[in-house]
């Protein structure tokens, strides 16, 4: 059984000082991340409770494994003149709903419902140490829908949110009208070149505040966003943490799904309209393209729009362009073949 429920938080509108998917907070960075931590850099809590999300933030009841969780999420009406709808938005592994506010902003003027979830074991949810997979997602995904009354939604989904979006469509068909992959990774079968280990055999190490933020880096091929070092400040902040070594042990098992739960063998059933879109320069999988490409002629009914000289975050690097495109196809006729969504 799922009921959704409100958690009385304090929230707030933040000031917009950088498109895409870093936004304004209130200090000015530094062009370049500075080499060591700052030394006012201080602990993070490991469910955000000192971060302010710039909508209301309520929360999906669920039991799962047989424990209560809390799945939040956002539920942000349109600004402009209402299409009538709804996109159900899947964030990446690093992150969470939160970080994303500038896509849905755009979404919304542009007459867009979006819902905006901080899967289990990111964000303000739960983080329990359960065996964490794909069908388990899209079940909440489904759960939530239902609470909320919500049939049919365009599902789209950035990095790890792709491989989410693609297990959604083959599994809940008739529930999605159109369905996005932004620069998803897990574009291989990891068991057919390792063996499986097992992600709690020993205590996951600390990252250090350089590890944290050469993972960040990865993003940017070219030009570092200033404003971006504010979640390399919250990640970072998350290991100064007492309760940390449990934390790192639950992203320990939310990772390992992408070795057990591969999505690879999805896209072949999944017949919604689909958008295979992201930078060409992604340095998180060996010869991206080409394993997009791939994605693409797995897809029965799919388009492949690739940028240049962009890299894992188009939304960030070129946020007009790219919204202008993904609200393009998300307003096509569901029902023509992709290859004729511009």
């Amino acid at each position: 059984m799922a009921k959704a429920r409100t958690k009385p938080i304090q929230w707030l509108l933040v000031t917009v000082l950088a498109l895409g998917f870093t936004q304004g907070f209130a200090q000015d960075w530094p062009a370049e991340p500075p080499a060591e931590a700052p030394a006012d850099w201080g602990p993070v809590s490991l469910n955000l409770e000192e971060i302010e999300y710039p909508w209301p933030v309520h929360y999906l009841d669920l039991r799962r494994y047989g424990q209560k969780m809390l799945m939040a999420y956002m539920d942000i009406p349109p600004t402009g003149s209402a299409n009538g709808q709804t996109i159900f938005w899947q964030h990446g592994h690093n992150f969470y709903s939160e970080p994303y506010q500038e896509s849905f902003r755009r979404l919304t003027a542009a007459g867009f419902r979006v819902i905006a979830v901080d899967r289990i074991g990111y964000g303000k949810s739960s983080k329990p140490l359960i065996p964490y997979n794909f069908n388990f997602v899209a079940a909440n995904m489904k759960a939530l829908m239902d609470e909320l009354g919500i049939e049919q939604v365009a599902a789209v989904g950035h990095s790890m949110g792709g491989m989410v979006v693609s297990r959604f469509s083959m599994l809940y068909p008739e529930n999605v009208t159109h369905v996005a992959m932004v620069n998803q990774i897990g574009l291989s079968d990891s068991r057919q070149s390792r063996t499986w280990r097992d992600p709690l055999a020993s205590d996951p190490a600390t990252p250090s505040y350089q590890s944290v933020l050469r993972g960040h880096r990865r993003y940017y091929p070219r030009d570092w966003p200033p404003a971006h070092l504010e979640y390399v400040r919250r990640q970072y902040g998350q290991t100064l943490s007492g309760d940390y070594p449990r934390y790192a042990r639950v992203r320990a098992m939310v990772s390992d799904m992408l070795y057990n739960d591969p999505v690879v063998y999805d896209w072949q059933h999944i017949e919604t309209k689909a958008l295979v879109i992201g930078g060409e320069e992604d340095d998180l999988a060996d010869d991206f393209v080409a394993r997009v490409n791939h994605v693409h002629s797995e897809l029965p009914n799919s388009a492949l729009h690739l940028y240049p000289e962009i890299g894992h975050n188009p939304q960030v690097e070129i946020p007009d362009q790219f919204h202008a495109d993904l609200i393009r196809f998300l307003l096509s006729d569901p029902n023509e073949p992709a290859s004729e969504w511009r």
